[in-house]
């Protein structure tokens, strides 16, 4: 089993939203790293749900990936917001994973909050410039997130 950290911005999708839904499309993403991390993903991987660009950004749940990475339809469609004219059916650039809401923290334990935990000096989304919205979680990440809670 692997662990990882998915950006979203509630205003968009949030925890909420996806207790509501149960399992939702991750789509969207435009990131090389970021997708191949995704490509990486196998069902049942635990993951970090993450609020950004918002008041208080920070990790509020827990979600599963439900279904591993295959096509990301919104690359095809001109209408939408993440077309791609370059990709192509027989070559497409662009996956998606589906995930599984598992679990809203009692509380949000906080980006401030992450950036003063010493044990926590390896995680991606800590490091200076990252803005990877899909990133790998060590275990022992996992872990100590997880008690911090």
């Amino acid at each position: 089993m692997n662990y990882w950290l998915m950006k979203t911005e509630p205003d968009e999708f949030s925890i909420d939203d996806l207790a509501k839904r149960r399992t939702e499309p991750w789509g969207g993403v435009r990131n090389y790293q970021a997708r191949n991390y995704m490509r990486e993903m196998q069902r049942g991987d635990g993951v970090f749900f993450y609020h950004s660009s918002c008041e208080v950004p920070g990790i509020v749940g827990i979600a599963e990936v439900s279904k591993t990475a295959h096509d990301d339809p919104s690359q095809f469609d001109k209408k939408s917001d993440y077309y791609d004219a370059k990709s192509k059916p027989e070559a497409p650039r662009w996956s998606m994973v589906e995930v599984k809401y598992k679990r809203k923290f009692k509380r949000n334990i906080t980006l401030t909050e992450l950036k003063t935990k010493r044990e926590l000096r390896d995680l991606i989304l800590l490091r200076p410039g990252s803005r990877l919205s899909v990133s790998p979680v060590s275990k022992k990440d996992w872990d100590f997130i997880l008690s911090l809670e």
